[in-house]
């Protein structure tokens, strides 16, 4: 953080609080203390990325590349991927890959009868499951593409909307996943395209 944005913070918040001349000081001290724990930790995240990013280097390195072209996918989560999947080749399809991440659903239905409410199987690699979903959620955020699949997802139901509509977000991601690892590509607005 700049020196003069922490000067105009310091100043807007002596200006916000009318309190005595006695008080500034330590209003002051607790709001750099809180300065410096927060670029204490932003050091501790940049120094663990740059750990992450060192290590996962050394084991898939052109799958490694893959995933973080992906807009929304950093260090961690391609790391996190990477280490719970292994190798893209060990699936046949996206299909494989996401039983295995257990993002699949059990059916309900009985005849002409079909649930709305279908749960996610409980089976399959659960630490995966959670890279690819928190994945999804950061991918939503920064690719237009994926925001609108998952807007309308969302508005196709009343309940669960925000879990239903992540799921079927992770969904889509695994399908993108697989096919940029499988052909050893980056991501590129026309391949996202394609999912």
């Amino acid at each position: 953080m700049s020196n003069n944005t922490a000067k105009l913070l310091k100043q807007a918040a002596q200006n916000s609080y009318r309190l005595d001349k006695c008080l500034y000081e330590p209003l002051t001290i607790s709001i750099a203390s809180s300065f410096n724990c927060i670029s204490a930790f932003e050091n501790e995240v940049e120094s663990l990325e740059k750990a992450i990013e060192k290590a996962i280097r050394g084991l898939n390195t052109n799958e490694y590349q893959c995933l973080l072209s992906i807009p929304g996918i950093g260090p961690v989560y391609a790391a996190g991927i990477l280490a719970e999947m292994g190798s893209v080749t060990a699936f046949d399809s996206h299909d494989a890959l996401a039983k295995y991440a257990g993002l699949i659903w059990n059916f309900n239905q009985s005849g002409d009868f079909t649930a709305e409410d279908t749960p996610i199987a409980k089976a399959g690699n659960r630490y995966l499951r959670y890279y690819l979903i928190q994945a999804a959620n950061s991918v939503k955020n920064h690719s237009p593409e994926y925001k609108a699949f998952y807007a309308k997802k969302f508005a196709e139901v009343k309940t669960h909307q925000h879990k239903r509509s992540l799921a079927l977000t992770s969904r889509k991601l695994i399908r993108l996943i697989f096919g940029l690892l499988d052909k050893n590509q980056l991501y590129s607005k026309s391949v996202g395209c394609l999912t």
